[in-house]
């Protein structure tokens, strides 16, 4: 199985030669959606949602991945929005199983959260269950939205007669929780029937009428809002279990086609399954200790490639696979390796998303006519008695492609090198962002690919730094022009490539870390790929520095020649670090560091082609950097409170003034005005005593946002805007 890239060498960090801070600094804010509750509803049902997170600005809407659930904000009493509430309806055609929702806020749209639509019937918990006596009831076919509670159980109960069956589940990580779970399920006097610590439902029937009981806590005991799951009572299993996609299930692009099934027993090379090239089978890897053997004819200098996909359907499953020669002599039978299968390679070592898969994919090269044999084992299957671990085998001839995931680029973990952020696609004005992609070549596919991203918002552009022919990872760049109008859009990035004689598309996956991670050493990461990738514009705030070419121009040379490149620079904020500027794009790693003073206006680039060997063509570079600054959260918020406090206190003063004037003028008012004039003085007695609060309202409000606009020591990742470079022939002589 692969190890975590968290316990490997940083590879990329040499690849790309990044300047990095050594204090973990945070970056600009970015909002981060961190807990929905519930966590899911009923496909047809209308219900209230609260939602926590950082940087959660202003929440002014939730999206969805699916335009059928729509959310609206929550009004009080008083007619105004209830901070983080809001009211979700889900249409009853809405596809059941796992979408994705997402806070739109001031900096612009949010990290996702897992949102589930079911059939069953959903609960909230209302209140602390931590006890036998406090027990909840779970009706049958029943789904309950909950936190665990921290060092604590969490119980249930529910009534069953004897011989009756039940599915019961409890989902946690899989709909992007903290949650480690531990289930279990209790007679009535306390004793445990049945335990399960890997995940995965448990299938229960019950031995004598009565009550029984559901226990849910975490494998450590750690607990709160973050450790949340949904726990339901079922007659009978789902036709499939809620789950989120694994980074490593991009490269499994197979179609649905109806595969043939595996015929069991086929554990003994005597009782191979007789299979005929090309194949496609459904096996399982069941019972425990389960091999599968399939024998086939082959003829010399044929080349067959096998894949088989397990581990990327979602399951702990390690296979692996071996291909034997079967001759016989004089002793009998005899067997020839010819090759091991194993697992797939992460095709971007040194970063979090490990894309890599314990699955198989691998090719075989025919040197003899005869017969061959391939045998598949489960490498954790040795005790593993589950029926759920399946797994798709398909042999064929050679058909080179090749597919893309991409996530954030954070150069690479953030400012420090053991971080692993969760990010938005959140642009600020003058900002550029970067996508890492990352590619599964198959078959032999070793061509270069174009990378691209369509569906821009309005005001920003995007550039794809392609992955050169036999490389695994490219970057694409989206940039927003400085007064780019607050926007959101849903794009697509895909890649482009000459396969044979065709020229194929394929659309890019996107991955993102599920909770971010300050340092990688002490843990593992998740991550997992999304439905969607919207993009924001945040309108309000702008980047703390543009990079740019001076001049938006392709720039020409030789080859072989050196070339200046003028760069423009425009500092905003409160930058207080010099930078040092290095190049990413096709060949250009291998350039030095280039060093800029802080607050320089411009900068000179020489890119030696010669050096580089640059080939004649046209090429994209871009730059990076780490900017440092101070952050001042709002500051127009600042400004406003301040003058609106400007204008409550000259309020107040005019109405002291007209109490004073009032109660005067009622003092020396004739009897029969004097009705009247008290009347005045009490009304401005009231107005005084409104200007007050008001007074009280904006200096309590300027307190507010002057401690939050407190300045922050940031470390931000800032890309130039991409530079297009044209090598022509040398003239010859």
């Amino acid at each position: 199985m692969p190890s975590h890239p968290a316990v490997r060498t940083f590879v990329g960090l040499a690849s790309l030669g990044c300047t990095l801070a050594t204090a973990q600094l945070a970056g600009l804010p970015a909002s981060k959606l961190l807990t929905v509750m519930p966590m899911g509803g009923q496909a047809g049902a209308t219900l209230d949602v609260t939602i926590t997170g950082t940087d959660l600005d202003e929440p002014s809407e939730l999206r969805f991945s699916s335009p059928r659930i729509t959310a609206k904000a929550k009004t009080g009493e008083n007619g105004k929005p209830e901070q983080n509430k809001f009211i979700v309806s889900i249409a009853a055609d809405t596809p059941l199983g796992l979408h994705e929702v997402r806070a739109v806020t001031r900096l612009g749209i949010s990290t996702p959260r897992a949102f589930v639509v079911g059939s069953q019937t959903e609960i909230t918990r209302a209140k602390a269950n931590n006890s036998a006596e406090t027990a909840l009831e779970l009706p049958l076919n029943s789904v309950c939205n909950a936190a665990v509670t921290p060092a604590a159980e969490d119980f249930y109960f529910f009534r069953a007669k004897k011989g009756q069956k039940f599915v019961i589940d409890c989902t946690s990580t899989a709909i992007d929780s903290k949650l480690n779970r531990v289930l279990i399920i209790a007679d009535e006097s306390g004793r445990d029937l049945a335990v399960s610590r890997r995940g995965g439902s448990v299938d229960f029937v019950a031995p004598e009428e009565g009550n029984y009981r559901i226990k849910v806590h975490s494998l450590t005991f750690e607990g709160g809002p973050e450790h949340f799951y949904r726990l339901a009572l079922l007659d009978k299993a789902p036709a499939q279990l809620t789950k989120a996609r694994s980074v490593s299930s991009f490269s499994w692009t197979q179609t649905d086609a109806a595969p043939a099934a595996e015929k069991d027993p086929n554990d003994k090379g005597s009782e191979a399954q007789k299979v005929t090239l090309p194949c496609d089978i459904s096996g399982k890897f069941f019972p425990a200790a389960d091999v599968d053997t399939f024998e086939f004819e082959a003829k010399k200098g044929e080349v067959w490639w096998i894949e088989l996909a397990s581990h990327r359907l979602g399951l702990s499953t390690d296979p692996f696979g071996v291909v034997q020669r079967v001759t016989q002599d004089k002793t009998g039978e005899k067997l020839t390796d010819v090759a091991e299968l194993n697992d797939i390679a992460n095709p971007a070592v040194g970063t979090p998303y490990d894309a890599g898969s314990s699955d198989i994919l691998g090719k075989i090269e025919i040197k003899d006519d005869g017969t061959y044999r391939l045998q598949l084992r489960d490498l954790f299957g040795g005790t593993r008695n589950q029926e759920g671990n399946v797994y798709r085998l398909i042999i064929r001839k050679a058909a080179p492609d090749f597919a893309l995931v991409a996530w954030a680029f954070d150069a690479p973990n953030g400012p420090n090198y053991a971080q692993a952020p969760a990010k938005p696609l959140a642009l600020r004005g003058g900002g550029t962002q970067a996508f890492q992609v990352a590619v599964q070549r198959r078959d032999g596919f070793d061509g270069e690919i174009h990378l691209s991203a369509n569906g821009l918002p309005a005001g920003v552009t995007a550039t794809g730094l392609k992955i050169p022919a036999g490389k695994s990872t490219g970057l694409v760049l989206l940039s927003a022009a400085e007064n780019a109008a607050r926007s959101l859009a849903l794009i697509n990035l895909s890649g482009k490539a000459k396969v044979g004689n065709a020229e194929v598309t394929r659309t890019c996956q996107i991955a993102s870390v599920v909770w971010p991670v300050l340092n990688t050493a002490q843990e593992i990461p998740r991550a997992r790929l999304h439905a969607d990738l919207p993009v924001s514009v945040c309108g309000f705030e702008t980047s703390p520095l543009t990079i740019s070419p001076k001049e938006t121009k392709t720039y020409e040379a030789k080859v072989a020649e050196k070339l200046t490149i003028p760069l423009k620079l425009i500092w905003r904020g409160e930058a207080n670090s010099a930078i040092k500027l290095k190049a990413v794009g096709a060949g250009f790693e291998a350039m030095k560091e280039i060093d800029v003073a802080l607050k320089a206006a411009a900068s000179d680039v020489l890119v030696d082609l010669a050096a580089l060997k640059t080939p004649v063509g046209a090429h994209t570079l871009a730059f990076h950097t780490i900017a440092k600054g101070k952050y001042r959260r709002e500051p127009e918020a600042l400004k406003k409170a301040e003058a609106a406090q400007k204008q409550a206190d000259q309020a107040a003063v005019v109405a002291a003034a007209e109490v004073k004037k009032l109660s005067e003028a009622a003092k020396s008012a004739p009897a029969d005005k004097k009705p009247a004039a008290d009347a005045a003085a009490k009304t401005a007695v009231e107005n005084q005593k409104a200007a007050d609060l008001a007074k009280a309202d904006a200096a309590k409000l300027v307190k507010e946002i002057t401690a939050k606009s407190q300045p922050k020591d940031y470390a931000e990742i800032v890309f130039s805007e991409p530079i297009q470079i044209l090598v022509k022939e040398a003239e010859k002589k």
